[in-house]
Order: C-alpha cells, then sequence, then structure tokens
C-alpha cells in the first residue's frame, strides 16, 4: 500500500513560498526582458502616430517652426516633400538618421508610399550603417508628404542589466520567502501542536484543560470541538460514574435479597410450606427485577450498535395500547393507580410493533413512577397536524428547564421524584430515544414543577 510522504507545516509553507516567488519571478522576467523589446517597438510606433496627428493639427503660418521643434523633441528626424516639388528636412542631424543619406532601401519605400493610396504607412527597416532597426513613417497631408524616421536603440544593455536585476531579486524573494515561512509556519503550528499535546491528554482522562484563541479562524474552530470533545467526555465519564453506582446499588439489592431468602429457606423455612413458597416468591420477584436490568442494559446496546434492524408493519395502535393497558391490572388493584385512556376507535400506523410497544411500556412505566400522589396515569391518541399525537401524561413534580435536556441520556436517574420503589438504570428514556430515532419519529417532553410532565411522540398516518 502505497503512503502519501508526511511534511510539516514548517517545510510545506516553505516550499509552497519559494515556489510561489519562483513564478513571481518568472512571470516578471518573460514581462519584460521577452516583452521589453516588443513593447519599446509599440511605444515608437504609438509615438509617430502621435506625431502625425500633431502635423495636422499645425496651422500653415507656423509649419517649419512647429515641425522642428516636434523633430527635436521627439528624437526623431522629418522630411517633407511639399507639392511645389521642394524638400525640407529636419533634425537630420541626429545619429541614426538616414533619411539624408540616400539610402536606396528607404528611397524606394518613399517611392511605393507616394505612389500608393495610403494616407498613412509604417516600415520597418534595417539600418546598414549601425546594424540596428527603424521605423519609416510616412503620412500625406494638404500641404504635402510627410516622412518620419526613427532609429530603434540597441537594448541589449538594458536587457542585460535586468536579467543581472532579476536574478538579485530572485535571491532576495527566497530568503525573504524563507523568513515569512518560518514565522508563519510558527504562527500555525504552534497552537496545532499545542492542540495535539491536549487531545492526547484527553485519551489520558484529563479533562481538565483550557483552549486559548490563536486568532486563525481554522485552528480556532478545532479547538472548539476539541473543547466540545472534552465537555462531552467530562459528561460521558459522570455519567459512566453514575452507571456505576446506579448498576452497582441495583444489582446489590435483589442480590442480596435473593441470597438472605435462599439461606432462609435452607436453614429455616423449608418444612414450613407457605413460609418457603413465600421465600420462593421473593427470590423469584428479586430474579425478575435482575432480568429487567440486565435486559435494558443489553437493548440499549443492541440499538446504538444497530444489531437489530426495523421490522415495519401496518397494525392498529389503539388495539396494542389496550393489550398494554391491561398488564397494568395488578397494580390498579393493589396500588390504586388509575389510568386515563383518551384514544379513538382505530389508529394504523406503519412501525416495527414489538419496538414501539417497548416506547410505550417504558413511557408507561415512567410515569407510574413518577406521577403524583392521585396516581393517575393518562394515555391519549388524537390525530394533529395531519399526524397522529400519543402522549402519556403524569401528574408528577415535574422536570426543571435545567433537567429537561439531560433526561433522554444514557444512565441518567433522578431517583428523588419517584412515587414508587422502583428499579431503574436510567436507561429507559434512553432505550424510547434510540428507538423513536431509528423510526425516524418526532418526540419531545413538556413539563413544569408540580404540574406533572406530557412525553409525547408524532407518527404518521397511514
Amino acid at each position: 500500500m502505497n503512503l502519501k510522504k508526511r511534511i510539516s507545516i514548517k517545510s510545506f509553507t516553505l516550499l509552497w513560498l519559494i515556489f510561489f516567488s519562483i513564478v513571481i519571478i518568472l512571470i516578471f522576467w518573460l514581462t519584460t526582458v521577452c516583452y521589453y523589446h516588443y513593447s519599446y517597438e509599440k511605444y515608437q510606433i504609438k509615438n509617430m502616430d502621435s506625431i502625425a496627428k500633431k502635423i495636422l493639427e499645425i496651422k500653415e503660418g507656423s509649419l517649419n517652426e512647429e515641425l522642428e521643434n516636434l523633430a527635436y523633441k521627439n528624437e526623431v528626424c522629418m522630411e517633407v516633400r511639399w507639392n511645389n516639388g521642394s524638400v525640407s528636412s529636419y533634425n537630420t542631424l541626429m545619429v541614426g538618421c538616414e533619411l539624408s543619406s540616400n539610402n536606396n532601401g528607404i528611397i524606394k519605400l518613399q517611392s511605393e508610399f507616394l505612389k500608393s493610396r495610403d494616407i498613412t504607412q509604417t516600415y520597418r527597416i534595417k539600418n546598414i550603417q549601425y546594424q540596428a532597426y527603424a521605423y519609416l513613417y510616412g503620412i500625406k497631408t494638404n500641404l504635402g508628404s510627410i516622412f518620419l524616421y526613427s532609429p530603434l536603440k540597441d537594448l541589449s544593455g538594458a536587457t542585460k542589466v535586468l536579467q543581472d536585476q532579476l536574478f538579485i531579486l530572485a535571491i532576495l524573494a527566497i530568503i525573504i520567502a524563507c523568513i515569512i515561512a518560518y514565522f508563519l509556519s510558527k504562527k500555525l503550528t504552534n497552537p496545532i501542536l499545542d492542540i495535539t499535546k491536549k487531545a492526547k491528554n484527553l485519551g489520558k482522562e484529563n479533562y481538565e484543560q483550557t483552549y486559548e484563541n490563536s486568532g486563525v479562524i481554522e485552528i480556532d474552530d478545532l479547538a472548539n470541538v476539541l473543547k466540545n470533545s472534552q465537555n462531552e467526555l467530562l459528561k460521558t465519564d459522570e455519567l459512566r460514574r453514575d452507571l456505576m453506582a446506579n448498576v452497582s446499588h441495583d444489582l446489590k439489592t435483589p442480590l442480596t435479597m435473593i441470597k438472605a431468602y435462599a439461606e432462609m429457606v435452607r436453614d429455616i423455612t423449608y418444612n414450613d410450606d407457605e413460609k418457603r413458597i413465600n421465600n420462593c416468591n421473593i427470590i423469584m420477584n428479586e430474579t425478575d427485577r435482575l432480568n429487567i436490568l440486565v435486559n435494558d442494559i443489553l437493548e440499549l446496546s443492541k440499538l446504538e450498535a444497530n444489531v437489530k434492524e426495523l421490522n415495519y408493519e401496518k397494525y392498529d395502535l389503539v388495539k396494542e395500547v389496550k393489550e398494554i393497558i391491561k398488564r397494568y391490572e395488578i397494580i390498579k388493584e393493589t396500588e390504586n393507580y388509575c389510568f386515563v385512556l383518551d384514544l379513538p376507535d382505530k389508529a394504523i400506523i406503519e412501525a416495527d410493533k414489538n419496538k414501539l410497544n417497548q416506547v410505550i411500556y417504558n413511557l408507561i412505566n415512567n410515569a407510574i413512577n413518577h406521577t403524583g400522589k392521585d396516581k393517575v396515569v393518562k394515555v391519549s391518541l388524537k390525530i394533529k397536524d395531519k399526524r397522529y399525537l400519543f402522549e402519556i401524561i403524569d401528574t408528577g413534580k415535574g422536570i426543571s428547564k435545567e433537567q429537561l435536556p439531560l433526561i433522554w441520556d444514557k444512565y441518567y436517574k433522578n431517583d428523588k421524584n419517584h412515587q414508587r420503589n422502583v428499579v431503574g438504570t436510567g436507561l429507559g428514556l434512553s432505550i424510547v430515544k434510540s428507538i423513536l430515532e431509528k423510526h425516524q419519529f418526532e418526540y419531545g417532553v413538556n413539563s413544569k414543577i408540580n404540574k406533572g410532565s406530557d412525553f409525547y411522540f408524532y407518527i404518521n398516518i397511514v
């Protein structure tokens, strides 16, 4: 398996800054050294176009004087062939000027231009004497034809100077890139190394750590994620300790009872049929309590591991609820609990029947455990917002706003509000949450202190 090469932020930043510097120098070199000659010639052509426009604007009375000034100021030589046949020259003594040297090539081009119908024309020619190029520009006016001659300077020296400067600039750019890379990588790596160190400490269960802002948004976001993870780990660690305490207590009590009554049967009541039967019944009840405890833990583990998939089927929810309520007849008779049912005649839904029945069992058990002294539990099913709304309402002490977000957490258990002396691991509502979320059913709880709680969830109507 090919693994990507690992590289530090310092090296990564340095390499990219050096690469960026080299690219910028190359672009600058291409646009100056290579483009230098081209842009210079374009400038000369544009300059002669500008001179031609100024010539056309000159008034006839000051023509000679203006032409002389234009020739000297723009470093061109000029020859005017008037319509009367005379010829005037301006600045022809300029170094490199070939207009008055009887150059056959120039004379031929002038003759071609005079015979043509072109108003203006530009010719690029080679100055043989100076081994350089020049531009011959012709323009026809009402008074005659004017020829401008502009020699192109040798730019090899200037190009060499530019190349030397670019070489020095490249070295300086690389040095500056190294300096910037050092400080930039230090700015980036120090907070990342600090976060890495703290993340390793979290793995060692060191949850008391602080995180400082670095000023870099992405690094601060990473620190905030780690901070949130730390808070969740603190919360999980606290819940884990609560679980150990709860499970230890809930396991110890029935095990102690089972052992005590088993010893009693063995040593004392084995000859007394009535007492022996009562003791055995107590042992069986305590065994059932242990079974409930273990089943809750296993059920939640399977739900979270997605071991069990949902088995959807269509069925009448009202019929199932009534069957579930019948199983609580024993506490209605022995402990005077009152179940108030507000159900329609029929409600066809599509869900995993066994799982949803488990939700209803857990919610009813929760309501029984926490209802008020009147021992009333209300079960309601009605249509709201084109969906079935299932509610289980108790009349207990309610849940504070601070505790509401916690009741769905695993292992959360608030024994202070229990109406009955029941076994609980704090897993019931967490199981409810897992099943309803797997069904994608909306759920929640409304509660007021000293006025009871209303646990609800919505089901789509089939």
